[in-house]
């Protein structure tokens, strides 16, 4: 039997309230917009650095100071940052338990030792979870995907990752990974039940879901293949 479709999530603004776009825009000198400030973090070096496990908080919040130019101490810029990413959405865990049972569920995110930790235990709701400050590897970064890839082992085409960022969707896209755009459990979801591998809750079962040219969640790889696997919970 053919083994069920992978399915990685990725955490921020995804499965997870996440307040650093706004946040932050709160406290740059000027004002950008939301999509320019996701730009610019994924380019940080001091967040690539702190992402990567590479840096401390305290020397972290020091180069990010210096670096986006903000008027504060070190100590009062970690005491907002450490509260950006706010809670998982109640329909996430939701979501991810409904599809344990049948797929290999995992998380893949760009996250730090503050915020990891923030959350606890929460990575026994995952049959994998990993982050770039554990993993040495940061997206959109191509290795890191290969390096999921590999862990999981799955190949790219049987993978199902979900971002709220277009670079890392239109990375893990080039690689042939089945990636869509999402901000939200509810996003996500909409895709699975289109691609028959989760079902809609009753209470939204007669409302049907935006997947036209203009849908944000259309699929990044395509060409991929329509996959109904309701077989049981994969082995390795």
């Amino acid at each position: 039997m053919k083994r069920p479709p992978t399915i990685v999530f990725d955490l921020g603004g995804v499965l997870v309230e996440n307040a650093t776009l706004s946040a932050l825009g709160e406290l740059l000198p000027e004002p950008i917009d939301a999509g320019a400030t996701r730009d610019r973090w994924l380019a940080s070096k001091s967040v690539r650095a702190f992402e990567l496990g590479r840096s401390d908080p305290a020397a972290f919040a020091a180069s990010f100071i210096a670096e986006w130019d903000l008027a504060l101490s070190p100590g009062e810029f970690l005491a907002e940052f450490v509260t950006w990413p706010r809670a998982f959405w109640p329909d996430s865990l939701a979501l991810i338990a409904e599809l344990r049972p049948h797929h290999q569920v995992a998380c893949l995110s760009n996250c730090n030792e503050l915020h990891w930790a923030r959350f606890g235990g929460f990575t026994e709701h995952f049959d994998a979870a990993f982050s770039s400050h554990l993993l040495g590897r940061i997206k959109p970064d191509r290795d890191v995907f290969e390096m999921v890839l590999e862990r999981l082992a799955v190949k790219p085409d049987a993978a199902y990752f979900f971002d709220d960022s277009p670079t890392c969707v239109d990375a893990a896209r080039d690689l042939g990974i089945r990636a869509y755009l999402a901000d939200s459990p509810g996003s996500c979801r909409d895709v699975l039940v289109a691609e028959g591998l989760c079902e809609r809750p009753v209470e939204q079962a007669r409302q049907p879901a935006n997947h036209g040219p203009d849908s944000k969640l259309q699929p990044q790889a395509r060409g991929a293949v329509v996959c109904r696997l309701r077989a049981g919970r994969h082995t390795d």
